[in-house]
């Protein structure tokens, strides 16, 4: 088997290559890449062109200015790519905004002849696209049987997940909200990670991109419990950006809000990322929506409730 020098330019990728068994040849990194913090060493070829250090509201409007533009939100190093000579570059054509796009690539592979490395662009969308994204970059890698044993894993803890969970309808309805400034709901396999949960989502269709929303839709469907997982934020980032939604006027009126069953989740490092931690995302929301762990306890770290000290 070749011996390969991968540089992930996605923080779900470097999980799948660690995961896989083959974080030895991981060679690079992009920016957000923290996760086994051991990656935290590697080279970074990336970074955002856009102040990420603000305000949702803030992010949303620098963002919209740069597809105004037609400028990419991130910056790829393309002199750091051609020192490390990667022969696997791993990156993505799910999301623009949130990890470096495969145009980004291309564009930076161009500025250097010396190789010609593989670039895997992942796409996920649903729950099974996770799962075949990680045999691709099996595939890639050459170890087609890595591939079959991380996806069979996690095929039997979704299974023992969905084998515990209340049967009994009717299921409580979860709003999940990706974006606070202005109001986006989280589709794409989180809605799946709900059912699996014993929850039902609304506002939202699985295997389809975040919808924005407005505050009459969230006042409408008036969900039984809220999770709050900004893409990209921890729960620390969270909290101080909370007023966002509970100085709103209509904050009140959710009957989520008035029965204290709202949330917070750490959607950088879980419901964010399309990578092995899946599972442990609706691991996170069994906890949440029925009140016991179901393999190990995240309270605390992984979520905890709007109103904890």
């Amino acid at each position: 088997m070749i011996e390969h020098r991968i540089v992930s330019l996605l923080p779900s990728a470097t999980e799948i290559v660690a995961a896989l068994g083959y974080e030895h040849t991981l060679v690079g990194r992009s920016h957000e890449c923290d996760f086994p913090a051991s990656v935290k060493s590697l080279p970074v070829c990336s970074e955002p062109r856009i102040d990420v250090s603000g305000m949702s509201d803030q992010i949303d409007k620098a963002v919209a200015g740069a597809i105004r533009e037609a400028l990419s939100v991130y910056r790829v190093f393309s002199d750091e790519l051609n020192r490390l000579q990667p022969t696997i570059i791993i990156t993505q054509t799910q999301c623009d905004v949130c990890a470096v796009s495969l145009r980004d690539i291309e564009a930076a592979v161009c500025e250097f002849a010396e190789t010609k490395p593989v670039i895997v662009a992942l796409q996920p969308m649903a729950l099974c696209d996770i799962l075949s994204d990680m045999r691709q970059v099996a595939n890639a890698i050459g170890d087609e049987a890595a591939g079959e044993r991380l996806v069979g894993k996690l095929q039997r803890r979704f299974a023992d997940l969905a084998a515990t969970r209340p049967t009994k309808s009717p299921f409580p309805t979860v709003a999940c909200i990706e974006w606070l400034d202005p109001l986006m709901v989280a589709g794409n396999w989180i809605p799946e990670l709900v059912e699996l949960a014993g929850g039902q989502p609304v506002l939202c269709e699985s295997g389809k991109h975040s919808p924005w929303i407005k505050w009459g839709d969230l006042l409408k469907s008036d969900p039984d419990y809220v999770v709050i997982m900004p893409c990209g934020f921890d729960i620390h980032r969270t909290v101080s950006e909370l007023h966002l939604l509970t100085e709103h006027p209509s904050w009140q009126r959710l009957n989520a809000v008035r029965n204290n069953r709202v949330f917070l989740a750490d959607g950088n490092q879980y419901f964010n990322r399309s990578g092995p931690r899946v599972i442990e995302s609706a691991e996170i929301l069994t906890e949440i929506l029925h009140g016991y762990p179901s393999r190990s306890n995240y309270c605390g770290f992984g979520w905890r409730p709007l109103n904890s000290d």
